[in-house]
């Protein structure tokens, strides 16, 4: 991979990373409610899913989800249905007190799972593989297997950092979301993050 080619899979990438969305936001969430160690397990979880998934992408089959109708909503939708899901737990909680990890179920294995519903995250897969993994300035590249071993090697990087800083945000937040209803707002702001992520993962 050429360093033109780095250099804009990086700039891609931390656009794409650092960017708002379902990942991040639970982050946040999860280390704002539970603390940073209760959310540490959903930050390896999305770099283990995202990078599984772009792996499988490689293969071959996020070409075909993308391709075939049927299975493109049946992933759209699903994420959809958990997403919202997440976001009414999510809404319901006002203190610190009453953070009920039972409620707001976002493990590891969880984690991992959600990139696999996350339709955006099949469409970035499928823009790394079709921009920097089989092809190189326009033509096949002679090397994909080492080219897709880069991208998730970046990916697994930027994916772990952007939601621990998330993360991190969310945790230092806690002595001062325990006060009054601040924890509440909080919470329904980032319940409103994913109802319109879910509602935009329609439209893509």
């Amino acid at each position: 991979m050429s360093a033109t080619e780095l250099t804009a899979l990086l700039i891609f990438c931390t656009a794409m990373s650092f960017s708002p969305g379902p990942n991040t936001t639970l982050s946040t969430a999860l280390a704002a409610n539970f603390g940073l160690r209760r959310a540490l397990r959903f930050c390896l979880a999305v770099p283990t899913g995202w990078t599984m998934l772009m792996l499988v992408s490689g293969l071959g089959v996020g070409a075909l989800i993308a391709g075939v109708p049927p299975l493109r909503w049946a992933v759209k939708l699903l994420g959809v249905a958990y997403m919202l899901w997440l976001a009414w737990q999510l809404a319901r909680t006002a203190r610190l007190s009453q953070a009920d990890p039972a409620r707001l179920q976002v493990g590891f294995w969880q984690g991992v799972g959600l990139q696999f519903i996350n339709i955006k995250a099949w469409m970035l897969a499928l823009t790394l593989s079709a921009g920097w993994v089989i092809s190189s300035a326009g033509a096949p590249a002679p090397n994909p297997g080492e080219r897709l071993f880069i991208v998730c090697l970046v990916m697994l990087f930027f994916a772990f950092v952007s939601n621990f800083l998330y993360a991190l945000i969310g945790s230092l937040l806690r002595n001062w979301l325990a006060q009054g209803a601040r924890l509440l707002w909080f919470n329904r702001a980032l319940s409103g993050v994913l109802v319109v992520t879910a509602l935009w993962m329609l439209t893509v």
